[in-house]
């Protein structure tokens, strides 16, 4: 998840302060303030998230079936999209659902941790304190821009940031509000003010200090403010604007408009597109028909159940892009039957984290679409690149399930009938098309890699409604507004790592390092060892979407120095970074697998190490054989 935020309250990449709010309760007034703010904020982002969907699938329409085009709609639907980007981080923000590293401060003592809980709070008010002025003039010198399709002032889509971030301060300081203690807020608000202190004192000796900038500013408070639970999107803030405060001359306008570039890619909006689409076949019945039909074909060999999450989650994840969806949407159907059979818990939650890593390359993979938008390397081609390494790390978990079931009792297992086949495989067509409608409407030139996920919107509507008659009108609204929080949270990592990768840019970091991997011995061999090591550490401690924003400008120029295609060098990264993902004990993902699964983390721990072990040697041979990213390009 990369996409993974919101499954589990205590290891979930948020949360911050919800600890003691819960404790503290806080003021009856304050309480309905953040009631207000709620309905001010979800409405709007639902509205924007379903006018998005219109808005292209109607661009889709005019210019397939009608034949004319409107010139208008991209330019409209990018205006809104920082609109959406940053109410949902607001959502995000106050459902405390920002990704953050939660490992350390779990391990922590109650008081320790409800301090760091407040503290988290307290370092994202700084950040935002800090950029709030910044973003109001950004907005305003965007006055004299016109865009030129609509003829308005850019302004109006600018206007989202210092909006965006105004509404986070406000959030932030109801949630320190509801602690319901005053010393703990008062010693967290301290000490974010005096170390913000201490840097500004420290200035004159910092300007002597060069590049050794880069290590205090980009590895220390990056790793201290992670560690201690700040959540990543202002980690990354915090040390870009510092660095360019306290050791630069370049206007801090800069960071707004790093932020602004890097959230405003219009295929990015393809994330919430399809993380909504991923909740729709949940929602509507398809996933459960999916698991269904491969439970009746391998449900009654050693091991079959298994084999059937290996293939569910393969086949749900060529569909939603979301690795917390595409979980939450296959274990609850597998895993009481899996139980009954006598599995494991532990090992259930392991093989379902593995799949998790196992399924990352697979399209529409918002990791991958993360990937062809900071990097510029083509979305089709990555959609096309990541199919066969899903299969390869999938044989590989295969060979581990058949060693470990080979033994599996199946007296009390019923082998289904042709007929129950045949009836199970043709109510679950409507759902195992989805992903080639998805696929044929890009590569037929239908729909761009951004509107394609409107098509499987409609779709998915049309079969829920007509096909399997599951539609719950209800839970539209609510499953808008998770939509635009998991974006939000999405985005503003994108944001804030992309000012991070312009200041390591700006100071000759990118440079360095291209030096530095250039004279390594072995060539492309070692400079894939070394990138797959480097990834699996960076998956863990910054999770997958950070990572690859921030270190992929950097390192996919070099991977094309060494003679590495661009699309296989993905491949093995986005792999890389999905074991670090997934791997315990830092890896959010395996947290978020035992919260869906309900089981302790602590079960699954052993387990894992085997489907570890697997997809390392599956992503070897991704490393070492690269007709297998590249085959079918």
């Amino acid at each position: 998840m990369s996409t993974l935020a919101h499954e589990d309250p205590g290891a979930k990449p948020g949360g911050a302060a919800e600890a003691a709010s819960a404790r503290g309760g806080g003021s009856g007034a304050l309480a309905r303030l953040d009631a207000a703010l709620g309905m001010v904020v979800e409405i709007p982002v639902a509205l924007l998230v379903a006018t998005e969907i219109i808005l292209l699938f109607s661009g889709i329409v005019a210019r397939y079936v009608l034949h004319t085009p409107i010139t208008w709609s991209d330019e409209l639907a990018s205006i809104l999209f920082l609109w959406l980007a940053m109410l949902g981080s607001v959502v995000a923000f106050r459902r405390g659902e920002h990704m953050r590293m939660t490992a350390f401060v779990g391990w922590a003592s109650p008081p320790v941790r409800a301090f760091l809980d407040v503290f988290a709070v307290a370092a994202a008010l700084g950040f935002l304190l800090l950029v709030i002025a910044p973003a109001a003039e950004f907005a305003i010198e965007e006055y004299e821009i016109v865009t030129p399709a609509l003829e308005i002032s850019n302004m109006v889509r600018a206007a989202a940031l210092p909006v965006g971030l105004g509404l986070m301060i406000a959030t932030a300081l109801i949630r320190l509000g509801r602690v319901g203690s005053v010393r703990l807020v008062a010693g967290a608000a301290a000490l974010v003010v005096a170390l913000m202190a201490a840097f500004v004192l420290l200035q004159p000796a910092l300007a002597g200090l060069g590049k050794l900038n880069l290590l205090i500013f980009f590895v220390g408070i990056v790793a201290g403010t992670v560690f201690a639970g700040v959540p990543i999107a202002f980690s990354f803030g915090l040390a870009s604007f510092g660095y360019l405060a306290l050791t630069t001359k370049v206007p801090l306008l800069v960071v707004i408009g790093r932020m602004d570039e890097g959230m405003s890619h219009l295929i990015l909006l393809s994330v919430p597109l399809f993380v909504f689409l991923g909740l729709l076949i949940e929602m509507t019945g398809m996933a459960r028909a999916m698991v269904a039909v491969l439970a009746n074909l391998l449900g009654h060999v050693r091991g079959g159940l298994s084999y059937v999450l290996i293939g569910a989650m393969y086949l749900v994840s060529g569909i939603s892009g979301a690795k917390a969806a595409d979980m939450a949407a296959v274990a609850p159907v597998l895993f009481p039957e899996m139980k009954a059979r006598g599995a494991k818990p532990g090992d259930l939650v392991a093989l379902l984290a593995a799949t998790g890593a196992q399924t990352e390359t697979i399209p529409p993979s918002i990791v991958l679409i993360t990937i062809g938008s900071v990097t510029g390397v083509s979305i089709a081609a990555l959609f096309t690149g990541g199919l066969l390494p899903g299969v390869v790390l999938a044989a590989m978990l295969c060979v581990v399930v058949w060693y470990r079931y080979r033994g599996e009792d199946l007296s009390h297992v019923r082998r289904p009938t042709g007929r129950e086949l045949g009836r199970s495989l043709v109510v679950a067509l409507p759902a195992l098309a989805l992903p080639f409608v998805i696929r044929a409407a890009v590569v037929e030139g239908v729909a761009t890699a951004t509107e394609v996920s409107t098509i499987g919107i409609i779709y998915s509507i049309a079969v829920g409604l007509m096909v399997y008659r599951r539609f719950d009108w209800r839970r539209v609204v609510p499953m808008l507004v998770e939509t635009a929080a998991l974006s939000g949270a999405i985005l503003l990592i994108i944001g804030t790592a992309t000012g991070m990768a312009w200041c390591l840019t700006r100071s000759g970091f990118s440079t360095d390092l291209a030096q530095f991997m250039a004279g390594l011995p072995g060539g492309s061999f070692t400079f894939l060892a070394v990138s797959i090591v480097a990834f699996v550490i960076l998956g863990s401690v910054l999770e997958g979407i950070p990572a690859i924003v921030l270190f992929g400008p950097l390192l996919f120029p070099i991977a094309r120095q060494m003679g590495v295609h661009e699309v296989q060098y993905a491949m093995v990264v986005i792999l890389a970074m999905g074991m670090g993902l997934f791997a315990p004990p830092f890896g959010v993902g395996y947290y978020v697998a035992s919260a869906i699964g309900r089981v302790s983390p602590d079960e699954g721990m052993r387990p894992i190490l085997g489907y570890l072990a697997a997809l390392m040697v599956g992503l070897a041979l991704v490393a070492a054989i690269p007709w297998l990213s590249i085959g079918f390009l």
